[in-house]
């Protein structure tokens, strides 16, 4: 199981990575806490340990980010623990509390305890990201800073494909087997329109020129 510790003493989250790691964990600490979010889909963990008081932006705030793309577990982390933000927590969609300075075994059991309740049931979905826009493959959508697109079964599939990719031209004829499936002949320019209506609504989210044209080659996102 991986666990994604946002955590800006770097103390405590070596501390916490060291101790869940040694139970089998993969464990990463957030670096840039200007881009939590995409931290969070490049590593695409299954539970979350957030502090609260954090640099930019607060526990609270990448809680939100996170809940607008997984219902991966969060547990927040905190020397504040009066009532006031053990409530705040869990409305702004954690899971757990735990008060600090805490216990690690503690810490190990309630991480176990929270991955036994949810996985026993269900994975959560993965993302693809980038450019800051993250794709949710589990619900179709496309969400950039703050932002949720839904996408047609076509934009989805083109945005899917390209961000597999990872930043490599995708040739026409590639993107035109994954959308319809078939080896039957399909007009080009059935793909064309379906990538010029994508990039309006791209575009209305702040997402310009996310696609680039390979003239003769393709398409890639930068």
């Amino acid at each position: 199981m991986k666990i994604f510790v946002v955590e800006d003493d770097a103390v405590i989250s070596g501390a916490i990575c060291r101790h869940l790691e040694s139970w089998g964990c993969e464990c990463r600490a957030a670096q840039d806490f200007r881009a939590v979010l995409q931290e969070f889909a490049a590593f695409d963990p299954q539970l979350v340990l957030m502090d609260i008081s954090l640099p930019f932006f607060n526990g609270y705030h990448w809680c939100q980010e996170i809940r607008r793309l997984s219902k991966v577990p969060v547990i927040f982390l905190s020397s504040a623990s009066d009532n006031m933000n053990i409530v705040m927590a869990v409305n702004m969609g954690g899971d757990d509390f735990l008060a600090k300075p805490f216990d690690l075994d503690v810490l190990t059991a309630k991480v176990q305890a929270m991955l036994r309740r949810t996985y026993e049931f269900a994975a959560a979905a993965p993302l693809l990201g980038r450019g800051g826009a993250l794709l949710s493959t589990g619900d179709t959508t496309l969400s950039y800073e703050g932002q949720t697109l839904d996408l047609t079964k076509n934009e989805y599939r083109i945005v899917q494909v390209l961000l597999q990719a990872g930043g490599k031209i995708v040739s026409r004829d590639t993107l035109m087997q994954r959308l319809w499936e078939s080896d039957s002949f399909v007009d080009e320019n059935t793909l064309t329109v379906n990538v010029a209506r994508l990039r309006k609504k791209l575009e209305s989210v702040g997402l310009q020129d996310w696609i680039v044209t390979k003239k003769g080659l393709g398409y890639l996102i930068k």
